[in-house]
């Protein structure tokens, strides 16, 4: 059979056989290209207009809470010195032990300061005899004041008879003359005596009806008692908060303390806040009285309440040791960030909280940023 015959002249068999598969590939046809052309354009156009529509939205209605991880959980911190010095005798506390405020965290030797005590109370005993004994002196100048007028007058008696007694030429001249000396003599002594009523008045504060605790020198030594009581009660020194021991391991018996020493720390739990250091730019609507959320790391499915205590008098690197010299002409703005005390409002009671935690906290500012600022916003970028 020739090729031609092999085409044309096919058995009605093979050409029963074939239908079939033209009739699947027809019924396949892909759909026309111009249609999906169409349906991308429409996307890649609506695309953009639809992310910046959203982008706006996020932008209009944000702004209003302020997040930040730069915050940390504080408590106060006190170091823990002996105001008297001496060696310590007893030893009741021991590092990371809760103490309560009164509770004794040591004592100092305190015998020599019971000695001290003694010999103060032997001194104001001393100051108010001294006061009685100025008193019986302020008596005894009276009365000798009291003598010398009387003497006083008995010889301007005298004086003025005898001179009577010359005038008449009855007495000689020489009894006149010691009539005269007899009367200076007790005007001096009269003089005298005011002397020393006026000297012991001043011994006596120039109050002679004052009351003996109330003379100068009997002040002096109360105050020096009180100082030496003051000094033996504070051979027992005791937790001045509820708090931690912290850093008392090498705290032992038998150490020798000076006065002032800082010898171990208190942490305090009852004294609790997060500092937040927020950036400069989310500052813009924060102020104090609003509330906030604290997160520790600690804790993280426990949200803490707070408050915006205060806001920081300036930024961290205005407080540094080595704050930056921006007039050198190596300066870089750099995104300052200025300290946030927030208040714990509660619910921290219950868990151990440590300070020096970190901590991420959002503060409801109330103030959204708003069309007006997206336009402004826009503006200030072209």
């Amino acid at each position: 059979m020739s090729a031609v015959e092999k085409t044309n002249g096919a058995d009605p068999e093979s050409k029963t056989q074939a239908s079939p598969a033209v009739t699947t590939l027809q019924v396949v046809q892909p759909a026309p290209k111009k249609k999906r052309k169409a349906g991308r354009m429409v996307l890649m156009a609506l695309l953009p207009v639809i992310l910046a529509a959203g982008g706006a939205y996020v932008w209009v209605t944000g702004g209003r809470y302020q997040e930040t991880e730069n915050a940390n959980l504080r408590q106060a911190k006190v170091s823990i010195a002996s105001e008297a010095a001496g060696r310590i005798i007893e030893v009741k506390v021991a590092d990371n032990q809760i103490v309560k405020a009164g509770d004794v965290l040591f004592v100092v030797d305190s015998e020599p300061y019971r000695i001290a005590l003694a010999e103060a109370d032997a001194s104001l005993a001393a100051a108010r005899l001294q006061v009685e004994q100025l008193r019986a002196a302020y008596s005894q100048a009276v009365a000798q004041e009291r003598v010398a007028a009387g003497e006083l007058d008995y010889a301007k008696a005298q004086y003025d008879r005898a001179t009577e007694l010359a005038g008449k030429g009855i007495s000689a001249k020489s009894s006149l003359d010691v009539a005269q000396r007899d009367l200076d003599k007790a005007e001096e002594e009269h003089s005298a005596a005011l002397q020393g009523i006026a000297s012991a008045r001043a011994a006596m504060g120039g109050d002679p009806d004052m009351a003996t605790d109330k003379h100068p020198t009997v002040l002096s030594a109360l105050a020096a008692r009180d100082k030496a009581a003051y000094e033996l009660d504070q051979t027992t020194v005791r937790a001045p908060a509820n708090g931690m021991v912290s850093q008392a391991s090498s705290f032992k018996l038998g150490q020798f303390v000076a006065t002032g020493t800082p010898l171990f720390s208190l942490v305090e739990t009852g004294d609790t806040w997060v500092e937040a250091n927020f950036k400069e730019t989310q500052l813009t609507n924060m102020k104090p009285g609003q509330k906030a959320e604290v997160v520790l790391d600690t804790y993280p499915g426990h949200r803490f309440e707070a408050t915006v205590e205060a806001i920081g008098a300036g930024t961290g690197a205005e407080f540094s040791l080595l704050p930056a010299q921006n007039a050198t002409g190596n300066w870089v703005k750099v995104t300052q960030r200025i300290p946030v005390r927030l208040k714990l409002d509660g619910g921290a009671a219950e868990l151990a909280l440590r300070t020096g935690m970190s901590a991420t906290v959002e503060v409801d500012t109330g103030v959204s940023r708003g069309f007006a600022n997206l336009f402004s916003s826009a503006i200030a970028a072209e």
